[in-house]
């Protein structure tokens, strides 16, 4: 029997506010097998962002376990010390944002690099030649040495991507990565993404507010409220757009 590469045994998070407490998650139990594009729909403040950051151990939980299983290596993400905790994320996980999130001083090729120079897995030369490889993929290497401002908003999202797959991990979290762009380049985004998961065993997890959609992953979730819901799905393959 094979272990889900993400397991969340009874995950809450509870936020203190001037109001009072506000509970953001509330006893969230998911398992992620390996190669999913697993897609978690709801609307603002449903606690999407709150439950990608339990994955990725960038914020504290209330309760509960995550679990992750990658390299031979369960590890249970919240018993990390936060260095450690730090140097795992690094080799382990990819994150993409809706805001990108790109450093506007460096070139695109650099914001490839840097995440690699920073895990000292790669030599300086092997690092470029990896990022070239990564742009490709994406199809905007021949923006490699632009800076973030001189490309368009769908270009700088796919960079976004190409960095999170930097030092090559098992597991990317996309934050509402589409939410800010017109729909041909979200169409064009998620034909990356499912490249990814069919062509490369990626496994992505992605939330969005956009119930529209539901039909682009492997399976979808609906998160009402801090509670996760399973949600019934006849199309279980990701659809992609039609090339024009």
């Amino acid at each position: 029997m094979n272990t889900p590469i993400v397991e969340l045994n009874n995950v809450s998070k509870t936020y203190s506010t001037a109001a009072g407490e506000f509970p953001a998650l509330k006893n969230v139990n998911l398992s992620v097998n390996a190669g999913e594009f697993l897609g978690v729909v709801g609307k603002s403040g449903a606690g999407k962002s709150t439950l990608l950051n339990m994955i990725n151990g960038v914020d504290e939980l209330s309760s509960g376990e995550v679990l992750v299983n990658t390299g031979g290596q369960r590890v249970s993400v919240h018993h990390l010390t936060e260095d450690d905790k730090a140097l795992w994320r690094g080799k382990t996980m990819g994150v993409v944002y809706q805001s990108f999130q790109l450093l506007p001083m460096l070139t695109l090729i650099e914001n490839i690099t840097l995440p690699m120079d920073l895990a000292g897995n790669f030599k300086p030369r092997e690092s470029r030649q990896r990022a070239l490889e990564l742009l490709r993929l994406v199809e905007i290497e021949e923006h490699a040495d632009k800076l973030p401002a001189f490309v368009s908003g769908g270009q700088q999202q796919r960079v976004a991507i190409a960095r999170a797959l930097a030092n090559d991990p098992d597991i990317l979290v996309a934050d509402e990565p589409t939410g800010s762009l017109d729909s041909v380049t979200a169409d064009h985004i998620f034909d990356v993404f499912s490249r990814l998961v069919a062509e490369r065993g990626k496994t992505i997890i992605m939330v969005t507010h956009d119930m529209g959609l539901k039909s682009r992953f492997t399976r979808c979730l609906t998160l009402v409220d801090g509670d996760l819901q399973p949600e019934a799905q006849a199309d279980a393959k990701p659809k992609r757009s039609r090339k024009k």
